[in-house]
């Protein structure tokens, strides 16, 4: 369907001007709709890879928790776990994906301590406090590319809606209406020129029948 606009040179020279830009957007989003494709699809591979991680280590956590809770008995690892006092810092953090900025959380895990007494206690208490630790900061990371892939994810869907109304509607349309007003206007100079011929050749017939 063409744009109801009169058939002017005027009108021609803005379609074909509207006409390049469409057709440079459409190149240069589409681009940007495969690189963001790119790297969402690495960022979702990072993400499968990070699963793994965090199945082995939850059952490599609860397995070392379920042999201390045999060893020492449940009261016991309570008065252990209340000893235990660290301060995860979650900031939020910008990340530059495919030339865009994407907000994000990063965690700075704190350095290990003992908090408890060697007394009445046994290494795997040690064990089961690393294995947490280690599955905390890969849950964190986890959390941190969710983000990203969910907000890289609704980029790539608004920029493949651009593409699409670009390549279905805005493109078409112009050509077609480009196409119309220059119909309209060789249409126009044929008429001219006709007009002119026969104004031509009656001056020419009157300037006969004088003579």
């Amino acid at each position: 369907m063409k744009l109801n606009i009169a058939p002017t040179k005027s009108n021609l020279l803005a379609m074909k001007e509207r006409l390049s830009s469409a057709e440079n957007g459409y190149d240069l989003l589409e681009q940007k709709r495969e690189i963001l494709v790119m790297e969402l699809m690495h960022m979702a591979e990072r993400v499968r890879i990070l699963e793994t991680k965090i199945d082995k280590a939850t059952q490599t956590s609860y397995a070392a928790l379920k042999r201390v809770l045999m060893k020492v008995g449940g009261d016991r690892i309570e008065q252990i776990s209340r000893a235990v006092k660290y301060d995860f810092h979650i900031e939020e953090k910008s990340v530059t994906i495919g030339g865009m900025r994407f907000s994000s959380i990063a965690m700075n895990p704190p350095k290990k301590q003992l908090f408890y007494s060697a007394l009445g206690t046994f290494s795997s208490c040690d064990e089961v406090m690393c294995d947490f630790f280690d599955l905390l900061t890969l849950l964190t990371e986890m959390a941190s590319i969710r983000t990203i892939v969910w907000r890289l994810a609704g980029e790539v869907k608004k920029t493949q809606r651009r593409v699409n109304a670009l390549d279905k509607m805005v493109i078409p349309q112009t050509r077609e209406t480009k196409k119309y007003i220059e119909s309209q206007l060789e249409e126009r100079e044929r008429d001219n020129t006709f007009v002119l011929k026969a104004l031509k050749n009656k001056k020419n017939s009157q300037e006969e029948n004088r003579c």
